[in-house]
């Protein structure tokens, strides 16, 4: 059967078969290896993507059910060659260890900041309770995505005050001729 999706902002069409699971198509199909797939079974959350802007496991979805959505995978949360917070934050507080469980977590923390961009510890580790992370003992990963929370945080305050300032310069300079200085 074929099938048509939109994978990180790509549109793309293959043949595939019906049984054919989503992690299966992402990794082997697209090559779209950063999502990993580990218990086949929905309890460890390795290979979380987002369907349509929602967190799934994608070893629970078969691909053809994916026909006509939106994915997103761990290689679509960079924009334009700039790092994700979330990624930055993994990166800054060592939120991996082996690495495994890194990208479906990367994609649920995503997830809870676009939902709420200052969550507590107890509602970072909720959301992440279904996944399992062998290595860190999940300080390391709940310090990550609060990292990403306080940057995100930090840097759109810096856009509003920027903004406010040159809203601001622009209404102390009108009505002033055009070169002068004010």
């Amino acid at each position: 059967m074929q099938v048509t999706m939109t994978v990180n902002d790509v549109e793309v069409t293959r043949e595939i078969e019906g049984r054919l699971l989503l992690v299966h198509f992402l990794r082997d199909v697209l090559g779209l290896t950063g999502t990993h797939w580990g218990c086949d079974t929905s309890n460890c959350g390795t290979c979380v993507v987002w369907l349509d802007g929602e967190p799934v496991k994608s070893c629970t979805v078969l691909a053809a059910m994916a026909g006509g959505h939106e994915v997103r995978t761990v290689e679509g949360l960079a924009r334009g060659g700039e790092m994700d917070a979330v990624q930055q934050g993994f990166m800054q507080c060592h939120g991996l260890q082996c690495g495994f469980c890194t990208p479906g977590m990367m994609m649920t923390a995503r997830a809870l900041l676009d939902r709420n961009p200052d969550p507590t510890e107890a509602e970072i580790r909720e959301a992440i309770s279904g996944q399992i992370c062998r290595c860190t003992g999940y300080a390391t990963i709940v310090r990550s995505v609060r990292w990403a929370a306080v940057h995100e945080a930090a840097a759109a305050a810096q856009v509003t005050e920027t903004t406010e300032s040159d809203e601001a310069g622009e209404i102390a300079n009108a009505g002033q001729p055009a070169g002068s200085l004010s």
